[in-house]
C-alpha cells in the first residue's frame, strides 16, 4: 500500500528468529532490515504523533547456555530514524498488560491472544490486530497477510467515517 517498512533488530540476520525464506520474501516485498540496532527512545509532536526514534548500534557478545549470543550497546553509536509509525514487536506472545488494561477488548482466556474476525477487527470500535498477538506464535508471512487484510479493513472503516 506504499508504506516504507523497516525492521530494526538488535541482533544479526543469523540470530533473527524467523525462517530464512520468510525474511527473503519480506525483503522482496520491500521490507528493509537494519540489524544490530536497538530503539532507546521515541519523539513525537505536540499532538502525540511519533516523528522519530532514537537508536543505538549493538554488537554481539558471547553465547549463553542455549547458544544464543548476547548483545550489548556500542558506546557513542546513537542514531535517529525518522518515522511516522512504530510497531513494537517483542516476543511471540501477547503482553499480559493488554488484557488487564484494555476495557472491552475480548481475549482468549487460555492463551491471552486478542480475539479478531477474519479481517482483524477486535471487539473494540476501530481497533484491529493481527499476527502473533491474535494467533499466537506463527510465521512472518502469516503476520504479513493479517496486516494486509487489516490494513484494507481499516481503510474501509476510515472511509466509512467520512
Amino acid at each position: 500500500m506504499g508504506a516504507d517498512v523497516c525492521l530494526l533488530y538488535r541482533r544479526s540476520r543469523d540470530e533473527l528468529p524467523a525462517r530464512k525464506e520468510e525474511i527473503e520474501n519480506a525483503e522482496e516485498e520491500g521490507l528493509v532490515c537494519k540489524f544490530l540496532g536497538a530503539p532507546v527512545g521515541l519523539h513525537g509532536d505536540e499532538k502525540g504523533w511519533v516523528k522519530s526514534m532514537d537508536c543505538i548500534a549493538m554488537e554481539l557478545g558471547a553465547p549463553d547456555e542455549k547458544g544464543r549470543r548476547s548483545v550489548k550497546p556500542i558506546p557513542d553509536s546513537e542514531f535517529t530514524m525518522e518515522t511516522d509509525t512504530v510497531i513494537v514487536a517483542i516476543g511471540q506472545t501477547p503482553n499480559p498488560i493488554i488484557q488487564r488494561t484494555t476495557e472491552g477488548l475480548v481475549v482468549n482466556p487460555k492463551h491471552g491472544t486478542i480475539c479478531v474476525d477474519e479481517v482483524g477487527k477486535t471487539s473494540l470500535e476501530g481497533v484491529y490486530a493481527g499476527g502473533d498477538v491474535a494467533t499466537g506464535a506463527a510465521t512472518v508471512i502469516s503476520a504479513m497477510g493479517a496486516g494486509k487484510r487489516a490494513a484494507k479493513a481499516m481503510h474501509e472503516y476510515l472511509m466509512s467515517k467520512k
